[in-house]
């Protein structure tokens, strides 16, 4: 079984990490901090902004490639996957450049909610409503 809209949105969301991870690794290099922050707040801004990442994207992935492969809307699906890679570059965006409340964050994290919500839904729809899936 092929997962052609997950695989779209599955290596943005994967390019992202990449980009948050090397701004953890060049922070650890300024300051020479291998394990933990120390005392400085950037790399603990950006140690949590890539921890945040990689807390929301697994379970919004999976919800994604399960509703992909239960022949879920392709349109519904690339909407949601378009609505998290917003909203997590967003967040990312945010989060990163202000400790506190910021457009990014907010939007960012309604935007990462929203298609965690409409995909659970979604493929609960598939199971108790549409009968796709047996019980």
């Amino acid at each position: 079984m092929m997962f052609p809209i997950t695989a779209l949105y599955g290596s943005l969301c994967g390019l992202l990490v990449l980009v948050l991870a090397a701004q953890v690794v060049r922070q650890r290099r300024r300051f020479k901090i291998g394990i933990g922050s120390g005392s400085e707040h950037s790399l603990k801004r950006a140690i949590r902004v890539h921890s945040n990442a990689i807390e929301y994207i697994p379970i919004a992935l999976l919800l994604l490639a399960l509703f992909e492969a239960n022949q879920g809307n392709g349109y519904l699906a690339h909407s949601m996957g378009m609505v998290l890679v917003i909203g997590r570059v967003l967040h990312a965006q945010g989060l990163g450049s202000n400790p506190g409340t910021s457009f990014g964050r907010f939007w960012g994290t309604l935007l990462t909610w929203l298609a965690i919500l409409v995909l659970s839904i979604a493929n609960l729809s598939q199971f108790f409503v549409d009968g796709k899936m047996p019980l």
